[in-house]
């Protein structure tokens, strides 16, 4: 089964310096019909202007992934860490047992455009953590990006789940073999194309339930996240 969310009915909120899209229920956006998909609570696609930020504020039992679209990031945590994360990079904070942070644009012209992620852990209250890792020089078509465990040197979540990126350039396919007992998640985050006979676009996303075989094909070239789900 193939369930469409369209990028034009998503929720969205306008705060000034902050543009935010939301895939599933956040914040004061509440839609009981989308409140994620099996472990995935969160998409949020995000546009921050230049100076502008989220000031320091907490988590819990949260996988956060963060993964840069353009622009920079600046990343500081209650954990020591402070990091700057850019295009093509990919940041999981894993806020276990609690958490504190902070994120903004250092740039004075320049929007930074994201998406973040959460995902459910397996277990509550463990210890919080941080990885980061650059892929902006990896032109893989397939590339695990965050597992479970760690395979394929990919940044390690406590949650037994596989962040893919989808690399496609004009008239390039890719075709997957899929486990129907698991559950899919698509986000196009730049460009178009077509799955399994839907058309997509920038900001669309699909799940897809008791299927056996992925076939993305890009029309003018796609980027996409692809998510394995228990």
């Amino acid at each position: 089964m193939l369930i469409l969310r369209p990028a034009a009915e998503r929720g969205y909120a306008d705060h000034g310096w902050l543009q935010a899209r939301h895939s599933f229920s956040f914040a004061e956006y509440y839609d009981p019909r989308h409140m994620g998909v099996s472990v995935l609570r969160v998409i949020n696609e995000d546009r921050v202007a230049p100076g502008a930020g989220f000031p320091t504020h907490g988590h819990a039992d949260m996988e956060i992934i963060t993964y840069i679209l353009s622009g920079i990031l600046e990343h500081r945590d209650s954990m020591g860490n402070t990091a700057q994360i850019l295009a093509g990079e990919v940041q999981l904070m894993s806020a276990g047992s609690g958490v504190t942070h902070s994120e903004y644009n250092p740039s004075a012209t320049e929007p930074v455009h994201l998406l973040q992620i959460w995902v459910r852990p397996r277990t509550k209250g463990v210890t919080p953590g941080y990885q980061q890792r650059d892929y902006a020089g990896d032109d893989a078509t397939l590339r695990l990006l965050v597992s479970g465990d760690g395979a394929e040197d990919s940044l390690l979540a406590q949650q037994d789940f596989r962040l893919y990126r989808v690399q496609l350039q004009a008239g390039e396919h890719l075709t997957q073999t899929l486990d129907s007992a698991r559950t899919y998640y698509v986000q196009v985050a730049k460009g178009a194309g077509m799955l399994n006979d839907r058309a997509l676009a920038a900001g669309d996303g699909l799940s897809l339930t008791g299927e056996t075989e992925l076939l993305l094909q890009s029309e003018a070239g796609l980027e996409a996240l692809l998510f394995e789900l228990p």
